[in-house]
């Protein structure tokens, strides 16, 4: 009964996320005498945020982004052949040591090679500073323009 309680209390003050873990602790409770009730708690998945007190940078600040672009780009040869330009909005998760992952195409500018090309920068880049909330080290989701301009002599 002292469970139950506990359980509309955590339900009613602190809503879904701890309706959650009052549940996982009352499914616990009936287990007891079972073998591994821990077994049956999900393991908690990793949290991506979209904000951070402070906000992933890149080695080099914005100057050392727009460095690596100019070094590291290969505009398309078909895309150069057709005079193609576009900007290509590329998202991506900086994880708690810096590394870039689940880099995606956020918004295309139509044209498939200049997508592609976007996403291959994003896969290469070195890794970031990572992002940090209350002084701890947290994943934290990103989302660049990459702009790909002709300048042609």
């Amino acid at each position: 009964m002292k469970n139950l309680f506990l359980l509309i209390f955590y339900c009613t003050l602190s809503g879904r996320v701890a309706a959650q873990t009052s549940v996982a602790i009352l499914r616990t409770d009936q287990n007891a005498g079972y073998s591994s009730p821990a077994a049956a708690a999900p393991a908690a998945a990793e949290q991506v945020l979209t904000y951070a007190d402070e906000m992933p940078v890149f080695p080099g600040g914005d100057a050392g982004f727009h460095s690596y672009l100019a070094r590291t780009i290969k505009y398309p040869p078909d895309a150069w052949r057709r005079n193609q330009s576009g900007t290509v909005c590329v998202s991506f998760v900086v994880d708690e040591v810096g590394r870039i992952r689940d880099a995606a195409v956020a918004k295309s500018c139509g044209v498939a090679s200049l997508d592609d090309e976007a996403l291959r920068l994003a896969r290469l880049m070195p890794w970031w500073s990572p992002g940090r909330l209350n002084g701890r080290a947290v994943s934290v989701s990103r989302t660049m323009p990459i702009i790909f301009r002709l300048t042609r002599p």
